[in-house]
């Protein structure tokens, strides 16, 4: 259904001097991808704006790429809400679109009796949350599923799972397309304004534009705080803060003792060093928090010590020398130092008094797995 106000038909291709549009979407990783989707299945006419010369170069392509079942969020926020949706949303899309995944089930593990409690409050958020399966399990059944691993109990969740994050962008943007949408990459948004009935927005790049839309969806990642402050006309007050978490990630070399995830219990900031496994049985380790002052995809060998005095309070027998240089990746978050709950703001009129706009800040974990339930609560935002 198409918003009150200007009514734009796309008029040529994109690229050019001037163009109208139904809907831009800012920003090209999975949430945006998932967002133009959604609105070019829905009957509108998109453009997708992506700086990069590819989609999903940063926050997208840089995570666990884990399915997560919901357990981690507090009742009544959106992480919940939004994670234990797009989870079965998820999982269904991957079987019908045969974007590889698996449903591997995860351990998450107290290696004292201290941290029993948390594995105990994790699984009551998840009932609360509607999280199906969650079993508290005993030090015997755990290192029957993994024996490698060491803890005094674990909290099963047979519900988690990987999937491929670059297929997955892939299957979004194909059918975007499919249903009309344009992506332009390499496309920059220069600035915009607000203006009576949608938005006049100037993009750079090889082939500079000027696009006028009736609706406009900030999904910029990190950068959708900067995004927001270059639109003339939007409340400066109401731009949140933005803050950053650089995580690295380590890769083991050899043979993978694991078959399941394994997560230890949570830090402030993230849920700590953790077991992933890549469709290929491979595993890698990560992310570390660390606060940074914007995105910075430098690694630092130096925190592999840390890294395995990590590891090795559930994996005693992680190898010397068995860790190599991975990645990094950088979580927008919307407050610092891991202080108190980290929620989605999906911000609609009601937040900024501007009819159209919907600006989608600290899309972080569990966004990937949400991303189709996200993707939802835009249109409807929109409708």
């Amino acid at each position: 259904m198409r918003e009150a106000g200007r009514k734009c038909g796309r008029i040529g291709p994109v690229g050019g001097r001037e163009k109208d549009f139904d809907a831009a979407v800012i920003g090209g990783g999975v949430i945006g991808l998932a967002v133009a989707r959604a609105l070019a299945l829905s009957g509108r006419e998109v453009v997708l704006l992506e700086r990069e010369s590819r989609p999903g170069t940063h926050t997208s392509s840089r995570n666990s790429e884990v399915i997560h079942a919901g357990f981690h969020y507090p009742a009544g926020s959106l992480k919940a809400r939004l994670c234990v949706a797009g989870a079965r949303a998820l999982y269904e899309y991957a079987a019908s679109r045969d974007v590889p995944h698996r449903r591997l089930g995860k351990l998450v593990v107290a290696v004292s009796e201290a941290e029993v409690g948390s594995l105990e409050s994790y699984r009551a958020a998840g009932a609360r949350n509607g999280v199906r399966g969650l079993s508290l399990i005993d030090e015997g059944e755990a290192r029957r599923m993994e024996p490698e691993v060491r803890c005094v109990r674990a909290l099963w969740s047979p519900d988690t799972g990987i999937i491929d994050s670059h297929a997955l962008m892939a299957a979004f943007r194909r059918e975007a397309e499919g249903a009309g949408a344009a992506v332009a990459l390499r496309s920059p948004l220069l600035g915009g304004r607000i203006e009576e009935g949608g938005f006049e927005l100037e993009v750079g790049g090889e082939t500079p534009a000027r696009i006028r839309c009736a609706a406009l969806v900030n999904a910029a990642g990190p950068w959708a705080q900067q995004v927001a402050s270059t639109l003339a006309g939007l409340p400066p007050a109401s731009i949140p803060g933005a803050y950053y978490a650089r995580g690295h990630y380590f890769v083991l070399s050899g043979a993978c003792p694991f078959r399941h995830l394994v997560y230890p219990v949570a830090v402030p900031g993230g849920l700590g060093v953790h077991v992933t496994l890549d469709l290929d049985g491979r595993a890698r380790f990560g992310p570390d928090v660390e606060w940074v002052p914007g995105v910075d995809y430098s690694f630092d060998e130096g925190r592999q010590p840390a890294f395995e005095a990590a590891i090795r309070r559930y994996w005693p027998g992680l190898r010397e020398g068995a860790l190599q240089p991975g990645y990094v990746g950088v979580r927008p978050k919307l407050q610092p130092d891991g202080r108190g709950a980290q929620d989605f703001l999906i911000q609609g009129v009601g937040g900024h008094g501007v009819p159209g706009l919907v600006n989608l800040y600290g899309i972080e974990s569990p966004g990937l797995t949400a991303s189709l339930a996200i993707a939802a609560e835009v249109v409807s935002l929109l409708s």
